[in-house]
This record gives structure tokens, sequence and C-alpha cells, in this order.
């Protein structure tokens, strides 16, 4: 249930690796030292939010974890899960010295967590067949949600929304960059008509790793539950390049990089767009898939996607990047989180006036963000729907490259216009025993 920090292989600066980067200083500098817990008397223990963590990998350990222990005015860690004992033993170690206690339970199920009627809200951050299932189980057990992009099917999204609707619950898609200035500002620029009217966005996703993965099977390591790792997925064999970090590049678990990071850009396309709650109408791509080896997602990709307002929105690899071309210029970054590049000066410098579109965000980043909407009960700046709609577009160009022909979608409807193969290829896969989705 957790997210393996080394293995990347991309051209640019790599998001992870940022995010690294920005936790090590965190830890080094920014993160907080170890505080009594008197200094903070002045809070009622009662107003903190309880937190359990589920997932406790690379990412949920060396990113959510420590963003919420920076936020401990706000919210409490209580308790720690994943399905590797070393990970989770660290990580429980983590909360405990920051704490300073040793109050911190760890246990192997999340849904010992979930049954827990002290624990407000849960962090999920394992790998993505497990999203979209632990967070309805979550919702309908009164806990309010954020989790790690994206989902595994674009019918999953919808049963995630019904359900979190239907249960009031604040449900946080869990990526930072509405809260990064450089991503927010393009897309106030773009919305507020400073390139004149939005043509063509151009969306760089990183390349794959170049090595295909070892199928090879191996022992399963002691420290490891292989069957909770698996979970609802269909039962294989373990080995070290299915696990952790590489299950990105595995249908049965992900939807390769384009989910990984289209989860990204696509939302800022579509934030910039304002179709954040609806989607393209058409789409069609190339691309190749891994041979030879473990891993059987999209490897190279070329991706069209056609909006009804007439916005064209290409994808292809290389450097993360994201343009938005307009009659009256261009503004967009090269390189993750790259400084804004515009086609004049005017538009680089223009100012969002007071009675313009000023978009939803919050500076102090998505965790905050989330914390702060339990309180409120209203939704956080990446909401579950708009989530969805953001998975919808990742799902919908692996489906176009799968089956090598353009296809009509309807956003409305959220179903391919008379195309059965491809709509069956959005429906929820068949969940191993005893895991089940109630549709």
């Amino acid at each position: 249930m957790s997210g393996r920090d080394t293995g990347e292989t991309m051209q640019a600066i790599s998001r992870r690796r940022f995010l690294r980067w920005t936790a090590t200083a965190a830890g080094l500098a920014a993160f907080p030292t170890l505080v009594p817990e008197s200094v903070f008397a002045a809070i009622p223990p009662s107003e903190r939010i309880n937190v359990g963590f589920i997932g406790v990998g690379g990412h949920g350990l060396g990113w959510n974890l420590r963003r919420y222990l920076m936020l401990r005015e706000m919210a409490v860690v209580r308790i720690v899960c994943d399905v590797d004992r070393q990970r989770m033993e660290r990580a429980r170690n983590t909360v405990n010295e920051q704490y300073g206690n040793r109050d911190c339970e760890m246990t192997g199920d999340f849904r010992e967590i979930l049954a827990r009627p002290d624990i407000d809200a849960v962090m999920i951050s394992t790998p993505d067949h497990w999203h979209t299932l632990i967070s309805v189980m979550a919702v309908r057990a009164g806990k309010d949600v954020q989790c790690e992009k994206p989902t595994l099917s674009i019918d999953e999204g919808k049963v995630l929304i019904r359900e979190v609707r239907r249960f009031g619950r604040v449900f946080q898609t869990s990526t930072e960059d509405r809260s990064v200035p450089v991503y927010h500002r393009m897309a106030e620029l773009v919305r507020n008509g400073r390139i004149g009217r939005l043509q063509r966005i151009e969306v760089i996703l990183p390349k794959q790793p170049d090595r295909p993965g070892d199928p090879t099977p191996q022992p399963v390591p002691p420290w490891l539950d292989w069957e909770m790792w698996l979970g609802p997925a269909p039962w294989a064999p373990y080995c070290p390049d299915r696990v952790h970090f590489n299950f990105r590049w595995i249908q049965d678990y992900s939807g390769g990089i384009i989910c990984d990071w289209g989860t990204h850009l696509f939302d800022t396309a579509q934030w910039a767009n304002d179709t954040e709650r609806s989607g393209p109408v058409e789409i069609e791509g190339t691309g190749t898939f891994w041979e030879g080896g473990l891993y059987n997602t999209v490897k190279d990709y070329d991706v069209t996607f056609r909006y009804a307002n007439g916005v064209v929105m290409t994808c292809k690899p290389g450097n993360p990047s994201i343009r938005f071309i307009g009659t009256d210029g261009w503004v967009g970054n090269t390189g993750w989180r790259g400084p804004l590049q515009a086609s004049s000066k005017k538009i680089l410098e223009s100012r969002i006036e007071p009675g313009e579109i000023h978009l939803y965000t919050n500076p102090q980043g998505e965790h905050h963000d989330f914390l702060q909407c339990v309180r409120s009960r209203k939704d956080p700046y990446f909401p579950v729907d708009v989530g969805h709609r953001v998975s919808t577009v990742c799902h919908l160009a692996n489906i176009a490259i799968k089956l090598g022909r353009k296809l009509r979608w309807d956003p409305d409807k959220e179903e391919f216009i008379d195309d059965e193969e491809a709509n069956r290829l959005r429906r929820i896969p068949p969940m191993r025993k005893p895991w089940v989705l109630e549709t």
C-alpha cells in the first residue's frame, strides 16, 4: 500500500524528486522541531482532527505524513497503516518523534482504522487499485477523506462521487497543483481572457522508465502482507518490480504515466478551460505498450482531445510542461513548476482585477485546505467530482490508444457514443473476493 520513491527515469525534473527534495528540506529546516505538547495547551485537543494514515510509503511518508505533522495545531495523527511492516514502523516512529510520545498506533489492516469512532478523517496513499474502494468504505464509515489520485476506471469515479455526496463527507483529491502559484496564475490568466479566446492546450507528460520490468516470481518478504497488497486486484506472484513505486506501470493497479502525471497537468488544463466538471467530446491517440516484461501500460503516446467549445488539447511525452494558446497570445511553463512564461510582458505582468474571475486556491497546500474544509464542511479546492473528471481525461486517453481509433464521448452521460467496446473499458474491473465495490 505504499509508493517507492526510487526508480524514476524522467528526462526533466521529476515531480516526485522535487517533492522528495522539499520534504528533505523540510526535515532540515522548515519541518517543525520537537515541541512539548504544553506549547499547544491553548488549543483544546478535542478541537483537533484525529487522522488515520492508510499507506505510508515514499509519498505517503515523505510528503503527506510530514505535511500533516507540520499542521499539528489542526490535526493529530493517531494511527498509521501499511502492508509493508518496515514502512509502517518507520512512519509510526516518525509520528512519535515529532509528538514526543509513544501514542501513535499502527495496523496492517485499514479496516481497523475505519472501525474506530475516534478517527475523524483518513489520508489514503495506497496504489491506485485501492483508492476508490477504501475511500468508499471510509465515507460509509463516517470519515472525511483525503486520497491520492487517480481512480482505476471511469465508472469507479462515478460511484465515489455518489457515495461522498450521499454521506455528506468532505473529500479532497490529493494533488498540490491548485496551490502551486504558477499553475493557479496561468489558469486565472486564461479564464480572464488575457490570451484572447483559448484555442489550443499543449500538455507534455514525462517519459516512463526504460526497462520493461522483471516478472520472475520471488518469495514474499516476511515484512510484506502480499494478499493485502493485491487486495481486489487479480492474484499474481510477488516480484519486486510489481510493488511499491513500480505498480504504476501495471494495468491491474494503475493507468501508467498518463494517469500518474496527467492527473496533475490535465487538471490545470481543465481548470483554465472552464471544463473542470465536464470533459472532451472527442479523443484519438496512438501509442505503444511495454513488451517483453512485466509492465503493460502505455509507454509512448500522442493523444488529441477536442472540447465542445472548440478547444483542442494535445498530449505527448517529454519535459513535463503546459501551454495555453489563444487568439491574442500564449501562456504556460516548461518543466515541472517551471516559471511562468508568456508571449508578451503585458500578459506576464497582467493584474487580475477585483471584479474578475478569481479561482479558489489555498497557498498553504492540499493538506491544510482539506483540514480547513473538514471544519467548515465546504468542498476543498479539488473536490471529488472535479478529481473524477480529471481522472476521466486520463482514462479516455488510455482507452483511445488501446482501441486505436477516434472515440466520441458524451461528458453529460459519461459514456462513449455508439461504441460498446469502448464502454466496456470504462467499467469497474472485477474485484477479487472478498472485496467488492457496491454499485
